[in-house]
Formats: C-alpha cells, sequence, structure tokens
C-alpha cells in the first residue's frame, strides 16, 4: 500500500523524482539535515557531494544546458546559500532551468539575529525568476510545482528556502507530476511569414548568425544559405553545428572569431539570427535589416536591434522562408566576398594550428585537442584566454561545447564536466581550461575522484591570467596580480587519485592527449603554454 504520510523531506525527493530529477548537488550543512537524512534513506535521486557550493550550483547549470530538463543544487542556510550565487548566476545569464533548494533558520527564529540568518528571498533575488519561503508544510508540492513550472516554463532560476524544522515534519499531502504540455507546430503559414520574406529578398549582402538554439535546424541553414547566397556565422555555441566543410560557414564572430568576419559582417544589409540571442557589439552591422528567429522571442531582454521578430522553433519556420526565396537570385560579388573570407581564414587557421616552440603555442594547443577528442565528445570550456583561443582555432565535427555564456565566469570547466559525465556516461568528456580558472574549483578533482568520473581536464598552464594581462596591455595600463603561483598540477591530481599527465618540450601533444582519453580514470594534462598575446584584444 502506499504510504500516505511522508515527512516534507521525503515528499521532495517523491515530488523532485516525478519531475524527472535524478541528482542534487550540494554541500552537506545542519540547515538541511532533514533533507539529506531523506537522501540516505533512498535511491532514486542521487546527492552528489561537492567541495564548494558555487561548484554544486555550476553543475546544475551544466546539466540543464546539456539537457534542458530541471537540474537540482542544495545548500544550508547563510554562507552556503550565497556561495550557490556564481553558479546561479551563470543558469540566470544562459536562461537555464535550475531550482535551489536551501535551509533556513526554523520557523520562529526568522526575521531574528539567529546564527546565519539572511532574508534568502533577497539574497536570490537578482537571479531566481521565483523564490519563496515554505511556511507550511502543507504548502511544500504546490511551491514545488510553481518552482518548477517558473524554472523550465521560462528557463529561469527558481528557489525554496525550507526553515530546518520543517523538513522533518509529516505531511499527508501527495505529489503529482507536472501537467503534460503539448507542444505542436506552430500555426505557421506562406502568409504569415511573407513580412520576413520580403525583407529578405531585399537582401544584396545577406548573413546568418546562428547559435545553440537552431541545432535541430543546421541542415535548414545550409539550404537557406545556398538560395539566399549568405554567410553563415556562428555563436560560440553554435560551434559544431555545421562541418567545417560547409560552403557557407565563416566559423565564428566577435571576440575569438574568424578574423576576416567583421569587415564582411558589417557590410551586410540583412541579417537572420537563428537560435541566439547574441548580437556581438563592435562586429555587426550598423544599419543592416535584422531578423530574429527565437523560441523564446517574447522573453529575450537582449539589445538586439531587430526590426522583425518571429517567436518559433528555427526548424519549424525556415521550410517556408525556403520556399518562398525560391528563384531569388542572389549577388555573385557578395558569394565571392564570403568564400574569400573563408578561404583566407581556413589558411591562417591551419597555419596558426602548426606554430611550433615550448611553451607550446595556445593554436598549437586547440589543434591537438581537435585531432585527438571524439567526434560526438562533449567539451566544457572554462573562461578566460582559453576560451577565445578554442573560439578561434577549434574546427568542431559534432561535438558539444558547454560554457559560461554571459555570465563569463571562471572556475566553470571542471564542474560542467562532471556534470556532463554524470548525465552522459557514455561519452568522452573533455574540459578545456586555463590555469587560474581551474584553480578556483581544484578541491573538486577530488569529487571527480569520488564518483569515479572518467573525465579528462586539459590545462592551458601559462602561469597568468593572459586575458586580463593582454587587455590591461592594450588599454596601455600597468599589471599586477596577473601572474599565477601554480601548483605541480601532475602531483596536486596524482594526489586527489587521478592519472595525470604532462607535454614535456619533445612531447607530441596529440600522443600526450591521447593516453589521457585513453586512461579509464580522471586524467588530466598539464601543457606548458606560451604567453602568447591574442590576437585584436581591445
Amino acid at each position: 500500500m502506499k504510504q500516505t504520510e511522508q515527512t516534507v523531506a521525503e515528499l521532495i525527493l517523491e515530488q523532485l523524482s516525478l519531475f524527472g530529477v535524478k541528482r542534487i548537488y550540494g554541500v552537506v550543512g545542519d540547515g538541511i539535515f532533514g533533507l539529506i537524512d531523506a537522501l540516505a534513506k533512498q535511491d532514486t535521486i542521487k546527492f552528489i557531494a561537492v567541495k564548494h557550493e558555487a561548484t554544486a550550483a555550476f553543475m546544475a547549470s551544466a546539466e540543464a544546458k546539456l539537457t534542458g530538463n530541471l537540474a537540482v543544487c542544495a545548500a544550508t542556510m547563510g554562507p552556503g546559500a550565497a556561495n550557490l550565487l556564481n553558479g546561479l548566476g551563470d543558469a540566470y545569464a544562459d536562461k537555464v532551468p535550475v531550482l535551489a533548494i536551501t535551509g533556513q533558520a526554523p520557523r520562529n527564529k526568522i526575521g531574528t539575529a539567529f546564527k546565519q540568518y539572511v532574508n534568502q528571498q533577497e539574497l536570490m533575488k537578482p537571479f531566481a525568476a521565483y523564490s519563496e519561503n515554505l511556511a507550511s508544510q502543507d504548502a511544500i508540492i504546490e511551491l514545488l510545482h510553481k518552482a518548477a513550472q517558473t524554472s523550465l516554463g521560462q528557463r529561469a532560476v527558481s528557489h525554496l528556502s525550507i526553515p530546518k524544522d520543517l523538513f522533518e515534519k509529516i505531511v499527508a499531502v501527495q505529489p503529482r507530476r507536472l501537467p503534460s504540455v503539448i507542444e505542436g507546430v506552430s500555426t505557421f503559414t506562406k502568409e504569415s511569414l511573407e513580412q520576413a520574406a520580403a525583407i529578405m529578398k531585399t537582401a544584396e549582402r545577406p548573413m546568418i548568425l546562428a547559435g545553440a538554439g537552431a541545432a535541430a535546424a543546421a541542415g535548414a541553414i545550409e539550404t537557406l544559405a545556398a538560395s539566399w547566397g549568405a554567410g553563415i556565422l556562428t555563436s560560440l555555441g553554435g560551434k559544431g553545428l555545421f562541418p567545417d566543410s560547409s560552403p557557407h560557414l565563416l566559423q565564428g564572430i566577435g571576440e575569438g572569431g574568424n578574423p576576416y568576419a567583421p569587415d564582411l559582417f558589417k557590410q551586410a544589409d540583412v541579417v537572420l539570427l537563428a537560435g541566439t540571442t547574441w548580437w556581438p557589439e563592435g562586429y555587426v552591422p550598423a544599419h543592416a535589416r535584422i531578423i530574429q528567429i527565437d523560441k523564446h522571442f517574447d522573453k529575450i531582454e537582449k539589445g538586439i536591434p531587430a526590426e522583425l521578430g518571429i517567436t518559433g522553433e528555427t526548424e519549424e519556420v525556415l521550410p517556408f522562408l525556403i520556399e518562398e526565396l525560391q528563384g531569388f537570385s542572389p549577388s555573385k560579388e557578395w558569394a565571392d566576398s564570403c568564400g574569400d573570407a573563408k578561404e583566407k581564414w581556413a589558411q591562417k587557421n591551419e597555419q596558426e594550428g602548426r606554430t611550433s616552440g615550448y611553451p607550446f603555442y595556445p593554436s598549437h594547443i586547440v589543434r591537438a585537442i581537435e585531432q585527438t577528442v571524439a567526434a560526438d565528445a562533449i567539451l566544457t570550456l572554462d573562461t578566460g584566454d582559453v576560451t577565445v583561443w578554442m573560439n578561434r582555432n577549434f574546427r568542431p565535427n559534432e561535438q558539444t561545447v558547454l560554457f559560461s555564456g554571459y555570465w563569463r565566469t571562471m572556475g566553470f570547466g571542471l564542474p560542467a564536466a562532471m556534470a556532463a559525465k554524470l548525465e552522459k556516461p557514455e561519452k568522452q568528456v573533455v574540459a578545456v581550461v586555463g590555469d587560474g580558472g581551474l584553480q578556483m574549483t581544484l578541491a573538486d578533482l577530488l569529487t571527480a575522484a569520488r564518483y569515479e568520473l572518467d573525465i579528462t581536464v586539459v590545462v592551458f598552464n601559462n602561469e597568468a591570467l593572459q586575458m586580463e594581462r593582454d587587455k590591461l596591455k592594450a588599454a596601455g595600463q600597468k599589471e599586477t596580480g596577473t601572474k599565477l603561483t601554480n601548483p605541480d598540477f601532475v602531483k596536486m591530481a596524482e594526489s586527489c587519485g587521478w592519472k595525470s599527465f604532462r607535454a614535456e618540450p619533445d612531447s607530441e601533444i596529440e600522443a600526450v592527449l591521447a593516453k589521457a582519453l585513453n586512461t579509464p580514470v580522471p586524467a588530466l594534462v598539464d601543457i606548458p603554454t606560451a604567453q602568447a598575446f591574442f590576437p585584436g584584444t581591445k
């Protein structure tokens, strides 16, 4: 017979399981002892114990980015809740569904000088679209549903604080599934998209900017580019959507993109944005007519000067536009200009990847990664100099790339790799990190070892916060604090139970990476990296 009475903590876990939650990332603290006790008594949802609450929130954010499903992190009150904020900021900025559950002071101490008490609803306000404090055990299901529906419906962060005395209260309410939502094909017709087609037909210099939201429409985008005579540029999230051999692909734009693309892009007279809300200021046309397709166009807050917005899935919209453009005569001169920019960058990119020397040049390391990772690998990028070099020189096959898009926080790479491996254990997972970013989450090397996560971490070790050093230099300002005091990463990783490798002056980086990738335990590759000034740094 089904149990009719449970504790609040037990009910939370049963309800989260009905939401499809498989794990909760967090750090144990007395404010959530009731939840920890309930987790220990069941095996449906796994508790992933990490070394710092920011790592827990990063892992939840990365899982949500990878799956699109609700991901959950948990922390105690006070400093535990505060430590979640950086990772929640990443989820907030990149609009992914994450629920944070935090302990709170006992109900009779809320608002007093009780240790570690803070008004958590105010604390979470900048990041959480929904934040509520549980006042009665009987409201737990209603609050969980509100939080989950907010996160999933708005692609947002939600938060529940739960007084520690409520976790063990007995409650008779029952969990329930979220309402089933039937998402049919949007009601696009030839007539409804005539305005968009009319704008596109005025183009003499068309361009397409594609992002991760267009993943299901990559083939249609290439078909459209061919009939419209457009070049294709991608955001970092769009890397891997198109093969490098695609005749219309010019690679990335913005910092780290194709260096020949900005001048060309600025000449565009009509731009179609597909599945991206990113608009790299300083690289874009000032007077182009802009059409933007996004499933959540009505919720987009980024300042893209779109003339026409289309709310819908890119793959639903493009067939109509392709049909409307039948018979369109694209400009051969523009097509030649796009082809020239593609070819010049392809040659330069290939040349940069062969740059020799020791410490190893960043482009050389990127090329070695490109040539050794699996075609369907998941790559997680930390933020910093390593991000722009990967954006510049990495030519993806079909890999999935996870990164901190708008929040751009250091420390994302290792936690994201661990979350990706937990979610997709059959995939090869590689974290590409800088030495500065890795040191922000270094203790969680132990987490990967604890859960036997077969990931590979590649460290660009240039002993500096190189991006900041480059930008200070470009601005003509003096630097301090950019030189890093690094540990021996090989010994550090080995002491944490990892297998470690270092690229020596006479090493073939590809061979070293191959050994690490074929090691069935967590593996770290320390690569001494040249302090190369990144081209075009402003």
